[in-house]
């Protein structure tokens, strides 16, 4: 018999704020996280807009021995990971005497690496990498390191899905938890948030440019949308089987219902209808809720031209036109990208113990296919406990998780 499960803490490090709090306050004004970096432009970006996220100085809160290892992305993984361990009531105690896995989505270090090969060619010799550098420059050292600071001993893995790999973590972890192979699982996603991180993605074009009006750029499904904003940080939710949150009297915050996936099989980049279509109804069935019990859909927009609008066919494949608030909570963030699943869980759970669903910052004028959605502009005042969340990457990987908020 498949064991429910459920969400007891919850961290996160983003542009919008580094506590539950002001998060929520963020998200509830409609405050944008995006600023121009002039230190992009003068690399030769395109574009340089990017969602603002402070990277932590953990001097005197780790040992040097440990923060050798950390790249930027672990930074922010380790402060929302120790903010949910802490909302669920996880010390180090029970950490040592129990087996908690640890799932996160991560799925590039470039500026670690960079670091490297670059020490390489100015001084000619590997050794000056520093004993540090191998460890940083690992997709995997989000979980290397969270897994060696927290002492985790259940299943270590990352999760590398592109702009879904956040989303599939949580969605493997539920998967685990169900089937009897864990009770804890740390899930979430991290994305750092440095030029050599993005520069490839200026390259192709991507981002908007809107640079006169930093808050105005990222526009979800707006018709005059031309491009992402990169952005990124960490969240982290701590998922654990019913039984083991009533048996520690941990708080309980929301519930997954649902998981779903699928790959597109088509274009590495441009996604089509079908492949996200298919990832919503396989979580609405995992769920075993139908189209109309849906109250909220978190959608995983980018502002992107033909991201938006293939997205938004999808939704009406599967929901119909205007029958449920659709948002984008990338309008305020910009593309959190391999955090963004997880993040946006976040986001719509704090949306949903708030009472309001946050406004689709920028969204002015729709186009053919977004005029179908039913995407509240402003601020929508309204109690709601069933959504679902969309995360859709690269190479078609997508994915969707049904949550139920208690």
């Amino acid at each position: 018999m498949q064991r429910r499960v459920v969400i007891t803490g919850m961290g996160i490090w983003s542009c919008l704020g580094t506590t539950l709090d002001e998060v929520k306050d963020s998200l509830y004004n409609g405050r944008s996280g995006i600023i121009f970096d002039a230190a992009r432009k003068e690399l030769g970006f395109r574009s340089a807009l990017t969602g603002f996220v402070e990277t932590p100085d953990l001097k005197g809160v780790l040992p040097r021995a440990q923060r050798v290892f950390m790249p930027q992305p672990a930074k922010f993984a380790y402060c929302a990971t120790r903010d949910a361990l802490a909302q669920a009531g996880l010390d180090e105690d029970f950490l040592a005497a129990n087996e908690v896995g640890l799932l996160y989505g991560n799925d590039s270090t470039a500026e670690a690496v960079y670091n490297s090969v670059q020490t390489i060619i100015d001084k000619k010799d590997t050794m000056l990498c520093g004993s540090g550098a191998i460890f940083q420059s690992m997709n995997s050292t989000v979980t290397m390191n969270l897994s060696v600071i927290f002492k985790l001993r259940g299943i270590n893995l990352t999760v590398s899905g592109a702009c879904a790999s956040g989303s599939h973590a949580v969605g493997l972890g539920a998967l685990l938890i169900r089937d009897g192979l864990q009770d804890i699982v740390v899930c979430g996603g991290a994305q750092e948030i440095n030029p050599a991180a993005t520069g490839s993605f200026d390259g192709i074009s991507a981002f908007s440019t809107r640079e006169d009006n930093p808050a105005a750029a990222s526009r979800p499904f707006d018709r005059d949308r031309d491009g992402l904003v990169p952005s990124g940080g960490a969240a982290t939710l701590v998922l654990e089987s019913l039984e083991s949150a009533q048996r520690r009297g941990a708080p309980i915050l929301a519930e997954v219902l649902g998981y779903g996936f699928s790959s597109n099989g088509d274009h590495i980049s441009t996604p089509n209808v079908d492949g996200p279509a298919r990832a919503l109804q396989m979580a609405l069935k995992n769920s075993g809720l139908k189209t109309n019990d849906i109250e909220y859909i978190n959608a995983h927009a980018t502002s992107t031209v033909v991201g938006d609008r293939n997205e938004a066919k999808a939704l009406v494949q599967v929901f119909g036109e205007r029958t449920v608030p659709i948002t984008s909570t990338k309008g305020q963030t910009g593309h959190e990208m391999w955090m963004a699943g997880a993040s946006e869980l976040v986001y719509s759970i704090l949306m949903s113990q708030g009472g309001f669903i946050a406004p689709n910052l920028n969204f002015e004028n729709p186009d053919e296919d977004t005029a179908k959605l039913l995407i509240p502009a402003t601020r929508l005042d309204r109690q709601f406990k069933l959504f679902l969340s969309n995360s859709f990457g690269f190479g078609g990987t997508n994915s969707a998780l049904v949550i139920r908020n208690v």
